[in-house]
C-alpha cells in the first residue's frame, strides 16, 4: 500500500468500517432531500422576470415551461389550479413575472420554481403578446373581411353576451327601446377577470347551439318540434328592452311551452358588449377561446367591446365592430318611426300610382268611346240583312210545301192495295225461280248418285285437285250418309303427320 494515501482511499472491493470514521454513507435521495430543503429555506418565495421558453400544457392542466434571459434559463411548472387561474394564455417569446416558491426537482438532480402567479412584464410584453397573437389567427384566416356576413335588417331576436348588472345592457335595451323594440335574450358571463374569457366563448357557443325557429311549411302542416338545448353555463335569461311587451305578445312562436319546459330558440343577432377599462381589463376579449368562437359562430356578431379607442382581436373576428355598445343597439336595428314613415310614404305612392293608372285608363277609354260608332250604325246593316232572309225563307218554305203536295198527288196512285198485291207477286215468283236453281246447282245432290265431295279438313274448302289433296294432306270424304276423315300418303309411301300446335305450358 502506498503511505502517500490514507488508509480509507485504498482501493477496496467491498466496504467496510473504518477506525475514527462516524459518518455514514449517504443516499442520493437523503442528499438531494437535503439540497432541496436547503434551497427552500434559503430562497422561499421569489419573482422573477424572464422570457418564456418551451411552454406546453399537459393533459392533466399541469403548465410546463422555462424562463430564460440573455444568460441563464430556469425551469417553472404550474400546478393545474394556478394555471386554471390565469388571465391570459402564456406564449413562447413574452417577458413576463413570474411569483412562486424555487424548489428542487430530484428526478432530474434540477431547481426550478413552482409558479403560482404569472403576469406580464409591463404592456409592452402585453401589447407584444397581442400583436403575435393577431398574427397567428390572421394567418388562420379568421379575420378575412370576405368572410363577413351582413346583418339581419331586422332581427326578431337578439342575443347578448354581457355582464346583467352593468350599466352596458341597460344602455342597449334603453336604445333599443327607442329606436325599435325587440326581444332580447341575455346571457349573463364575467366580461373581467378569472374565468371571463372560457364564460364569454361558452356563451358564443351555446347561443349558437340553440334549436333554429321552425319554418311553417306552405300547406300549412305544424312544424317539427325542436329539441330544447340544455345549455352551457348559466344559459340565457330572457328580458325584454322597454317598450318591448307588444312586440312580445305579438311573436308567439318565440318560444314554444311554458315554463321550465320552453324552449328558447336561436337569436338572429349577437352582440358580445362591454365598458370601457385598460388593456388589462379588457383582455379576455383578446384570448384565443374567445376569438375562435365569435369567427365560428353561425349567427352574425356584433362586438361592442370599450370605447371607440378601444380594440381588441374580437372587434376583428367579429362581422361588424361598434365603436360603444350603445352604438351597438343602433347598428342591430333600425329606427321604427323612419320604418312607419316609409312605408306609409310607400304606401302613399303607391295609392297614387294607382289613382293615377285607373285615371290614365278612363280617359284612353272616354277617347275611344268617342271615335268608334254608334250601335245603330255597326248593327243596321245587319238588321236589314236579318230582315230580308226572313222575308226569302217564309217563301221559300211555301214554295217547297207546294211541291211536295204535287209530288205526292202525282205518286199517290202507286200506293193503292191491287197494286201493292201485284207487285208481291212478282217478288214471290223471282224468290222461287232463285230457289230452283241453287238446289239444281247443289253439289251434294250428286252424292245420290255414288259421287263423294273431298274436302280439306283445315279449311273446310273443296279439293278439286290431286295437288290440292296432297298439300291439304288431311281430308274429309262426304258420302251420301256420312263423312269420313282420311289422310294422303306422302311420296315415297310415308304416312300424312297431322301437326300438333305447339303450347306454352
Amino acid at each position: 500500500m502506498d503511505d502517500r494515501f490514507p488508509d480509507f482511499m485504498s482501493s477496496r472491493l467491498v466496504a467496510e468500517p473504518r477506525a475514527n470514521d462516524n459518518a455514514a454513507p449517504e443516499s442520493v435521495s437523503e442528499l438531494a432531500g437535503r439540497l432541496k430543503r436547503m434551497v427552500e429555506g434559503e430562497f422561499g418565495r421569489v419573482r422573477l422576470r424572464g422570457e418564456i421558453s418551451g411552454y406546453k400544457r399537459a393533459s392533466s392542466g399541469h403548465v410546463y415551461l422555462a424562463l430564460k434571459d440573455d444568460a441563464a434559463l430556469i425551469d417553472g411548472v404550474m400546478w393545474r389550479g394556478s394555471a386554471g387561474r390565469l388571465a391570459f394564455t402564456p406564449q413562447d417569446g413574452v417577458e413576463v413575472i413570474a411569483t412562486g416558491k424555487l424548489t428542487t426537482y430530484p428526478g432530474r438532480s434540477r431547481y426550478q420554481i413552482v409558479i403560482d402567479h404569472l403576469e406580464l412584464a409591463g404592456e409592452g410584453a402585453l401589447m407584444a403578446l397581442l400583436e403575435k397573437l393577431k398574427g397567428k389567427l390572421a394567418g388562420e384566416g379568421l379575420f378575412d373581411p370576405a368572410k363577413k356576413r351582413p346583418l339581419p335588417f331586422l332581427p326578431r331576436t337578439i342575443g347578448i353576451v354581457t355582464s346583467p348588472t352593468g350599466a352596458v345592457i341597460r344602455d342597449i335595451l334603453h336604445r333599443l327601446a327607442d329606436r325599435c323594440p325587440t326581444h332580447v335574450l341575455v346571457w349573463p358571463v364575467k366580461v373581467q377577470g378569472e374565468g371571463a374569457a372560457a364564460e364569454i366563448a361558452a356563451a358564443v357557443r351555446g347561443f349558437a347551439a340553440l334549436p333554429s325557429r321552425p319554418i311553417l311549411r306552405e300547406d300549412n302542416a305544424p312544424p317539427s318540434e325542436p329539441k330544447p338545448y340544455p345549455g352551457e353555463g348559466r344559459g340565457p335569461v330572457t328580458e325584454q328592452s322597454e317598450g318591448a311587451a307588444n312586440v312580445a305578445q305579438l311573436d308567439p312562436g318565440l318560444r314554444r311551452g311554458t315554463g321550465s319546459d320552453a324552449t328558447i330558440y336561436r337569436p338572429d343577432l349577437l352582440i358580445v358588449a362591454r365598458g370601457g377599462g385598460s388593456i388589462e381589463d379588457l383582455w379576455c376579449f383578446n384570448e384565443e377561446v374567445v376569438v375562435r368562437a365569435v369567427a365560428a359562430s353561425p349567427i352574425p356578431v356584433i362586438s361592442a367591446v370599450g370605447h371607440e379607442t378601444d380594440t381588441t382581436l374580437c372587434d376583428h373576428a367579429a362581422d361588424l365592430r361598434a365603436p360603444t355598445p350603445t352604438a351597438a343597439a343602433e347598428l342591430a336595428v333600425p329606427v321604427r318611426a323612419d320604418l312607419a314613415h316609409t312605408i306609409a310614404t310607400l304606401s302613399l305612392r303607391t295609392q297614387r300610382c294607382v289613382r293615377r293608372y285607373h285615371d290614365r285608363g278612363r280617359e284612353q277609354l272616354a277617347a275611344l268611346v268617342r271615335v268608334m260608332p254608334r250601335r245603330d250604325a255597326l248593327l243596321g246593316p245587319q238588321r236589314q240583312r236579318l230582315d230580308d232572309a226572313a222575308g226569302r225563307l217564309s217563301l221559300a218554305l211555301e214554295r217547297r210545301v207546294a211541291t211536295a203536295r204535287r209530288s205526292l198527288d202525282r205518286h199517290g196512285h202507286a200506293l193503292r192495295p191491287a197494286m201493292l198485291t201485284q207487285r208481291l207477286a212478282q217478288a214471290r215468283a223471282r224468290f222461287d225461280g232463285t230457289a230452283r236453281m241453287l238446289e239444281q246447282v247443289n253439289p251434294d245432290n250428286l252424292l245420290q248418285k255414288g259421287y263423294v265431295r273431298v274436302v280439306a279438313r283445315t279449311n273446310g274448302k273443296t279439293v278439286a285437285t290431286a295437288a290440292d289433296a296432297r298439300a291439304a294432306g288431311a281430308l274429309q270424304l262426304h258420302f251420301r250418309d256420312g263423312v269420313l276423315d282420311a289422310k294422303v300418303e306422302r311420296a315415297g309411301g310415308r304416312a300424312y303427320v297431322e301437326p300438333t300446335q305447339p303450347t306454352l305450358l
